[in-house]
């Protein structure tokens, strides 16, 4: 399980009103529980195979380094499937090097049977494409950089 879900997870349990989330995906698994007392919020559980719990931090160590953001995140607004274009064979609305203004549509997100557009907050050049085309995607999952 990709470290940035897990972060991910632990941000929407610390802003929820729920008291624990667990996911499962194939064998690896994760348990997440609020803590009441005086720990700090870094402590809580994870339950991870052995060789999962390994390479999490390890790949920890190598994100923490990796990460040096250039320009403004585009996120998912909601769980879904993304498009990054208007039908099946179509040019994708934006890529990598596009100039992008903002309220320009830049893909759609499928959920409930819904297309939901998904426009740009920012006006810049698009750095990176975060996710694949057809690909599912989680709530607050990055999905463009675009130049400040």
């Amino acid at each position: 399980m990709d470290i940035r879900k897990v972060k991910k997870l632990i941000e929407m349990l610390e802003n929820s009103n729920l008291e624990e989330i667990e996911i499962q995906e194939g064998e690896e698994s994760v348990r997440l529980v609020k803590s009441h007392g005086a720990t700090p919020a870094a402590a809580q559980s994870f339950i991870l195979p052995q060789e999962a719990s390994v390479q999490v931090s390890e790949d920890s160590n190598q994100e923490d380094e990796e990460i040096v953001q250039e320009g403004n995140l585009i996120n998912s607004p909601m769980v879904g499937t993304f498009y990054a274009s208007a039908s099946p064979g179509t040019k994708p609305f934006i890529s990598v090097g596009d100039l992008v203004a903002e309220g320009d549509v830049v893909c759609i997100v499928e959920a409930m049977k819904m297309m939901n557009e998904i426009k740009s907050e920012f006006s810049g050049t698009v750095l990176s494409v975060n996710v694949e085309n057809s690909e599912p995607v989680e709530y607050g999952q990055s999905l463009f950089e675009i130049s400040k």
